[in-house]
């Protein structure tokens, strides 16, 4: 029931990403953040079910009320933290041993230009610290369990997971 809220939420932001900084998104931002998904879905090797002993809480730190209540100022800023993260867990050496190279090379491909696009919208100064730091802890706890779990099959498909959560906040 909670992720139906957090879900809704997710969508709620997205409507009020357009007008982010007095700019909108450019359109195929949507797009590019949807064919994201689908490719890390595709990169799925292993059913879920058979690493469910392997599930672990990165502590989510968004609540569904509180996902919402970004400022416009700060979604921005919080796009491009996650793209960056996102990018970031997939570009390490490991994944390649990981991931069919292909879909590897165009979600990174896809991440890079979401990059992009959302860095030329990035103004200066923007107001948006502590929003990057609780992004850059959340998505950062992957490496720890990554490495404690050697990389494993089964550690990489919880971690490929992980930013399914995200992209509703995207």
């Amino acid at each position: 029931m909670d992720h139906m809220y957090l879900l809704l939420a997710g969508l709620m932001l997205c409507s009020s990403l357009d007008c982010s900084l007095g700019c909108p998104l450019p359109r195929s931002q949507g797009l590019e953040s949807k064919e994201i998904f689908t490719l890390l879905r595709q990169m799925n090797r292993i059913p879920s079910h058979s690493c469910l002993n392997d599930r672990v809480d990165f502590k989510y730190p968004w609540k569904a009320e509180t996902v919402t209540q970004i400022p416009k100022t700060q979604a921005t800023c919080f796009s491009y933290e996650m793209f960056q993260q996102i990018f970031n867990l997939f570009q390490k050496e490991n994944s390649r041993a990981a991931w069919d190279n292909s879909l590897l090379d165009e979600l990174l491909s896809r991440l890079d230009h979401n990059l992009e696009q959302v860095e030329q919208m990035k103004v200066e100064n923007l107001p948006c610290a502590d929003l990057g730091t609780l992004v850059r802890d959340y998505l950062q706890g992957t490496d720890g369990y990554l490495n404690e779990k050697k990389y494993s099959s089964c550690a990489w498909e919880v971690v490929r997971g992980e930013p399914e959560m995200c992209f509703p906040l995207i």
